[in-house]
C-alpha cells in the first residue's frame, strides 16, 4: 500500500541473459508487453518485427528504441539483424533517424524484396539459414 510506482509486467523472467538464434518480438512489437528488459535479457542474432497497425501503435517506435538502450548494455557487440514483416511508416522513420546508432551498434535492418508466390496467393518473405 502507499506504493505508487507503475506495475509493468515483463515477459522475461529475472536472471541472466538468454542467447537465441531468431526471436519473434512479442505483441506485434507493442511497447504493452515488451520493454528495454526484454531486449537487454533475450539476446538474438535475428529479431522479426511484427505489426502493421499505426493504430495500435504496431510496431512501436518505443520498442524499436528500447532495442537500440538493451543492445547498449550488452558484453558484446555481437551482429543483431532485425527482419520487419511489413513496411511500415515507424520503421521507416526509426531506420532513418537512428541509422548511426544501429551502425553503431552492428544492427542491420533486413530489407527483402523478395515474393513467394503459391497458387493465388502471393507475399514478402526472406530467408534465413542459421
Amino acid at each position: 500500500a502507499g506504493n505508487s510506482k507503475s506495475s509493468k509486467s515483463t515477459a522475461v523472467p529475472s536472471g541472466p541473459p538468454m542467447y537465441l538464434d531468431l526471436v519473434y518480438i512479442p505483441n506485434h512489437s507493442n511497447s504493452k508487453n515488451v520493454d528495454v528488459e526484454f531486449f537487454k535479457r533475450v539476446r538474438s542474432s535475428y529479431y522479426v518485427v511484427s505489426g502493421n497497425d499505426a493504430a495500435a501503435e504496431e510496431p512501436s517506435r518505443a520498442v524499436l528504441d528500447f532495442l537500440l538502450e538493451g543492445k547498449a548494455q550488452w558484453d558484446s557487440n555481437m551482429q543483431v539483424t532485425l527482419i520487419p514483416t511489413h513496411d511500415s511508416e515507424v520503421m521507416r522513420e526509426w531506420y532513418q533517424e537512428t541509422h548511426e546508432k544501429q551502425q553503431d551498434l552492428n544492427i542491420m535492418v533486413l530489407a527483402s524484396s523478395s515474393t513467394v508466390v503459391m497458387q493465388d496467393e502471393s507475399f514478402p518473405a526472406c530467408k534465413i539459414e542459421l
